[in-house]
């Protein structure tokens, strides 16, 4: 997940290391805080891997800014990361989120569909937070108000989601 931010960020435009760590902060960070010892061996690991260019800009005080940038082959990267998730980022929602925030930078309609459908897909399996004889706990069979709540919201964010694929794919396929 932080390489695919690090990389779809990167992808919009060059930024330096600050600037790279609050938009990643924005997408995910009150669910996944990202801290500077994850972030920049990130960075490090990708520019190694020559995914990332990177170079220093006078800064505004008097330490240069090392400012970052994808290259050619970053960007391929990325665009084969949004091609081909994960799995965990198909089933886990901030992973998802995460890839939803950069599937635009795919051109083509039908591989933008192809990975809305593997989530559609996931979302079919009925699931839960509670089990109670190996199947799921609906919200009406929960034992108290609270998991009540939390069965109840889950299901109508599942639905919303779930209306909101098909819709996202019927329009990708027009």
């Amino acid at each position: 997940m932080l390489e695919l931010s690090i990389l779809g960020f990167l992808y919009e435009e060059p930024l330096h290391g600050y600037e790279l760590k609050e938009r990643i902060k924005a997408l995910s960070g009150h669910v996944r805080p990202v801290s500077d010892g994850a972030l920049y061996p990130a960075i490090t690991r990708l520019v190694a891997a020559g995914l990332l260019d990177q170079h220093t800009e006078p800064g505004s005080g008097a330490a240069p800014r090392r400012i970052l940038s994808l290259t050619d082959k970053g960007r391929e990267d990325l665009l084969e990361r949004l091609r081909r998730p994960k799995q965990a980022e198909i089933t886990d929602q901030v992973r998802f989120n995460t890839l939803l925030a950069f599937l635009r930078h795919l051109a083509d309609p039908r591989e933008q569909a192809t990975v809305l459908r593997r989530r559609q897909e996931f979302l079919r399996t009925p699931a839960s937070f509670f089990y109670r004889d190996g199947r799921p706990v609906r919200a009406e069979e929960a034992d108290d108000l609270f998991r009540q709540g939390m069965l109840r919201v889950a299901r109508a964010t599942g639905e919303a989601e779930r209306a909101w694929l098909a819709e996202a794919i019927q329009r990708l396929e027009e």
